[in-house]
């Protein structure tokens, strides 16, 4: 099984400057073929910094490091397609048929967050986001609570009606 390349690096910058450079110039050019300059535009971080840590020739602050990890999660995860985080209870999650669906002739996929507690549900909705969710759908007992934590649009199940629903609506908002 092959490392997430953004786990890779991140395990790299913590034995040490040369581990984390050597790592750091392998994800770029295997594992997400980008440039300096597209890292630097991802990343907001200057392409002159960017250029020093790639050669070794300055050490990454934590301000830089986390920009730097945060643009290679989002580049990643955006290759892996649009996505909806859908956070509920794992009972409610079993009945789910379809991981992925098909809203206004686009397809989206479906990624599950079981949660148990309305802590891991607010927990979830930031990971989601982090992980490039382009919406999240969840129960209403928490949906007001996600919304002012998240950026992206929020879908509330609501259980007379489908989860498919809530996420073709999760989809529609988020193409809005």
């Amino acid at each position: 099984m092959q490392i997430d390349p953004v786990d890779r690096l991140v395990k790299a910058a913590l034995i040490s400057d040369e581990e984390f450079v050597h790592t750091l110039r392998e994800v770029m050019q295997r594992d997400l073929r980008i440039s300096v300059r597209e890292l630097a535009e991802k990343s907001g971080v200057a392409q002159s910094s960017l250029y020093k840590i790639v050669h070794g020739k300055r050490s990454p602050n934590l301000s830089t490091l986390r920009a730097v990890i945060h643009a290679m999660r989002r580049i990643t995860h955006s290759s892996e397609g649009e996505f909806i985080g859908l956070i509920a209870a794992r009972p409610v999650l079993d009945v789910i048929q379809e991981r992925n669906a098909e809203v206004d002739g686009r397809k989206v996929r479906v990624r599950e967050y079981p949660v148990h507690t309305m802590e891991e549900a607010t927990i979830a909705a930031i990971r989601a986001e982090r992980e490039g969710a382009m919406a999240i759908v969840c129960a209403p007992i928490v949906s007001s609570v996600i919304e002012q934590l998240v950026n992206v649009p929020v879908a509330t199940i609501i259980p007379r009606e489908s989860v498919q629903r809530a996420i073709e609506l999760a989809a529609r908002k988020a193409w809005l």
